[in-house]
């Protein structure tokens, strides 16, 4: 009998326990929604100093404490509010995290992963950032809730501005890992970011912080990142697939950049050759409107080294700006030729040397017409590639000369240069004061060549060291070309004689414009 109601005593109390489990369970259900919701935004609004909102949270502790929110919303300071700032500055659409049961009864309480969906990051512009304090609320609260790591899917950055040329930029963050997310102390990222154009992901890791609650675009920012496998032809009129790593540091509104760029295939559509370009630039990045200031970029086309410096600006609902200084000491003019003229080989092959200021209008068109550039050259030992355009050449140096014996088809080939001015706009070069020298001749000339080669149409005068009698073998011809000779003669050459090179790629004509006769 004793036995009995002693296990009559113990399922008594058992049941009392179960009963009281029961009831504590019940009531953490029922608490554990509000207490989560409250510390979460307590955290959030002592982190930033702001208003916090959420629109719903769900609890269970079934396998643990497990969290989903929906609709977060983090307001910027009241000082940016009161100056026009109306929308969020992080909106989250969903996250989820898991804990222990116990982390309700302790502070802060600490949560390992935090799964972000649709975060939406939006940076107010900076003339409502600089607001002076106009000494409002303070929202002050203890630090209740700890997180190790938060990964972020299908989020973006957009970052606006008042000014009325400039779009809000917009970057698509495909993915994002940030860990050590303290308040005091930068974070760690690891992110994937989708580049719009050119095409492409970006591969970025470093730190980021601490957040600048007063003024988010002076937050500084540290990495190292990874451009692969962008397609150019996303841009209009260039072809060809970049590759790009480098460094970074500064504040999200002035970041300094370092890298390198590899287009093995790099080419233009008004030739469609491609050919490899190799990059190493410095540069500096404002995150806050994507205008960024070369300093310089050193660049290598095929054998040819070249410098720029200069900015991409962003222009609203346009694109970009383009605007720099080329510096070209002496390269291979055919590589610059083969890249954007659609003739091969090259017309004319030598040495060249160029400072040119050049421009990439922002709009639909493809690059090659948007492209407009000024400056001025020297081109020395030049050859020009049809053969007899090049005999020609050669023919006119030795009748220059006064040795119209040696002007025959397989002359000796002459050394020759060019100097001059010239511009280009919407796929057409206009030269002006070419200044071409050869042994024995010295050649003025103005004209056009088009890119596509189908347009070539160049005049002016040859100014000889011979006289126009001395030019010819025949001595009939020479005598009757005394008679004129006068009527050409210089006083500082033997004979002014007007010249014209035109035609088209397939079918040049080089002539003399003597009694109107090529």
């Amino acid at each position: 009998m004793e036995r009995r109601r002693i296990w009559i005593a113990i399922g008594i109390f058992a049941a009392v326990i179960v009963i009281a489990l029961a009831a504590i369970g019940t009531l953490v259900i029922h608490r554990a929604g509000p207490i989560l919701k409250s510390r979460i935004t307590q955290t959030l609004s002592a982190r930033f100093n702001s208003r916090v909102e959420l629109d719903g949270l769900n609890v269970s502790v079934l396998r643990g404490l497990e969290v989903a929110g929906d609709g977060l919303r983090i307001y910027p300071t009241d000082d940016v509010v009161a100056a026009g700032a109306t929308r969020p500055l992080i909106a989250i659409e969903h996250f989820t995290f898991r804990s222990g049961v116990f982390g309700l009864f302790v502070r802060p309480l600490h949560v390992g992963t935090v799964t972000v969906n649709a975060l939406e990051i939006h940076i107010p512009p900076r003339q409502e950032r600089e607001k002076p304090a106009n000494g409002g609320e303070k929202h002050r609260g203890a630090i209740s809730v700890v997180v190790d790591e938060i990964v972020c899917t299908n989020s973006r950055l957009i970052i606006d501005t008042v000014n009325p040329k400039k779009d809000p930029k917009d970057f698509e963050l495909r993915r994002i890992t940030l860990r050590d997310v303290g308040p005091n102390a930068p974070w760690q990222y690891d992110a994937t970011l989708v580049n719009a154009i050119p095409r492409g992901d970006i591969q970025a890791r470093g730190t980021f912080g601490p957040w600048n609650t007063n003024d988010p675009g002076d937050s500084s920012i540290t990495g190292t990142y990874t451009f692969g496998h962008a397609e150019l032809n996303t841009i209009k009129g260039i072809g060809g697939l970049l590759s790009s790593t480098g460094n970074f540091k500064g504040q999200l509104n002035r970041i300094e950049v370092d890298g390198t760029t590899e287009t093995p295939d790099f080419s233009l559509d008004t030739a469609h050759h491609p050919m490899p370009l190799h990059t190493q630039f410095h540069a500096i990045v404002d995150g806050t409107t994507g205008d960024t200031y070369l300093q310089p970029v050193n660049a290598k086309l095929r054998n040819s080294s070249f410098t720029t410096s200069g900015a991409v600006i962003n222009i609203k609902g346009e694109g970009h700006l383009i605007d720099v200084d080329l510096d070209v000491p002496a390269a291979h003019l055919e590589d610059f030729l083969d890249l954007a003229v659609n003739t091969r080989p090259a017309v004319v092959t030598g040495i060249i040397g160029t400072k040119t200021k050049l421009r990439i209008s922002p709009g639909k068109e493809s690059v090659p017409q948007k492209l407009s550039f000024n400056g001025e050259f020297t081109l020395r030992n030049m050859h020009f590639s049809n053969r007899q355009v090049q005999e020609k050449v050669d023919m006119l140096s030795e009748r220059a000369q006064g040795r119209p014996e040696e002007a025959h088809a397989g002359a000796e080939v002459v050394p020759s240069q060019m100097t001059g001015t010239f511009s280009m706009d919407r796929g057409v070069i206009h030269f002006a004061d070419l200044r071409y020298r050869l042994p024995g001749a010295r050649v003025n000339l103005t004209g056009v060549y088009s890119l596509d080669g189908e347009q070539f149409d160049f005049r002016g005068k040859i100014l000889t060291d011979a006289t126009l009698s001395q030019m010819v073998r025949s001595p009939v011809l020479s005598g009757l070309l005394k008679i004129v000779s006068p009527f050409f003669k210089k006083p500082y050459a033997g004979a002014e004689i007007p010249v014209s090179i035109s035609g088209t790629r397939s079918e040049p004509h080089f002539g003399l414009d003597l009694l109107r006769k090529r």
